[in-house]
């Protein structure tokens, strides 16, 4: 059986629905007084009653408490766990979830003998990181191999849906320029969140994934002033865009973003994936696929 920890997330949800589909025995945990499912209406989140519907078996608890991870561990081959603290408050941070509560999970899972924990860490995870989440993530990553049990860690680059849906949805939808930091020349391979969840269910109990580091990224790198011409190749329009220095306010956006841009306009995250996925059997989403599905055209 395979416990899923973050299944009420967006990427938890869609990895739990998936391995569903595959006939798998799946457990998930949910914590009472759970926000998800009125998350879900906002989608925000991932509905524990439609997962449970479609055959997913829930346990309650909490990374916070040590005892409830025992139970849920207990008779658990695999661990997939998605969870962190990014859309919460509160009792529910850095430290109380992301650090302690993923201890708390590795622990339990060590001591219920789990033969495989799969760990959604981040391409910028770093202990030397200023991203207090990220430095977490790097520590979790650190104490699950040092934890001796079979491990994979997942460490995917920038979600398209996500930051394409923010950098050039949310302009497009209003009519907006597309605001991009410096140039926006830089190179990076951001992958959909679908391969993501792809990787996940194809790495469970994979000989090719156990006591692994797994770099994710998209099928090619990507530069944000290309991501803005082939919006308006597939439109067939131009794309207004302008262009902002680091540390400009960008009217419009969440408050994360300037800063994140500014920072993608320091270096170049090019994955060669060609190799990972064909090793993993995964058809990767290309930019124009994921254009012709966002905009809801056929084609790509």
């Amino acid at each position: 059986m395979i416990l899923v920890v973050g299944a009420t997330g967006i990427l938890g949800g869609m990895i739990t629905q998936r391995l569903l589909e595959e006939g798998k025995d799946v457990r998930i945990l949910v914590r009472h007084n759970s926000p998800a499912e009125e998350l879900a209406i906002q989608r925000m989140a991932t509905s524990p009653r439609l997962l449970i519907a479609s055959g997913a078996r829930p346990v309650y608890g909490d990374l916070k408490d040590r005892d409830s991870l025992d139970k849920a561990c207990a008779g658990i081959e695999v661990v997939i766990t998605t969870a962190n603290s990014a859309m919460r408050g509160g009792e529910d941070n850095v430290d109380t979830v992301d650090r302690q509560g993923n201890r708390n999970l590795i622990e339990a899972a060590k001591a219920a003998n789990v033969k495989q924990f799969i760990f959604t860490s981040f391409l910028g995870a770093d202990v030397n990181s200023t991203v207090l989440l990220f430095q977490a993530k790097a520590e979790t990553e650190a104490r699950l191999v040092e934890s001796g049990m079979p491990y994979t860690i997942l460490t995917p680059n920038y979600f398209m849906e996500s930051w394409i849906g923010m950098i050039v949805g949310i302009p497009l939808q209003a009519s907006q320029p597309i605001t991009l930091v410096g140039e926006g020349q830089r190179l990076h391979s951001i992958i959909s969140i679908t391969d993501v969840v792809s990787f996940a269910v194809a790495a469970v109990n994979h000989p090719a994934a156990i006591n692994q580091r797994l770099v994710l990224g998209g099928p090619e790198p990507l530069s944000w002033r290309g991501i803005a011409n082939s919006f308006g190749q597939i439109l067939g329009q131009e794309i207004p865009i302008r262009f902002v220095a680091p540390g400009e306010p960008i009217p419009g956006l969440p408050e994360i973003v300037p800063p994140v841009l500014a920072a993608m306009e320091t270096y170049d995250s090019s994955i060669p994936m060609d190799e990972t996925a064909r090793a993993f059997g995964v058809e990767q989403t290309t930019l124009t696929s994921f254009i012709h599905r966002t905009v809801g055209i056929p084609g790509g």
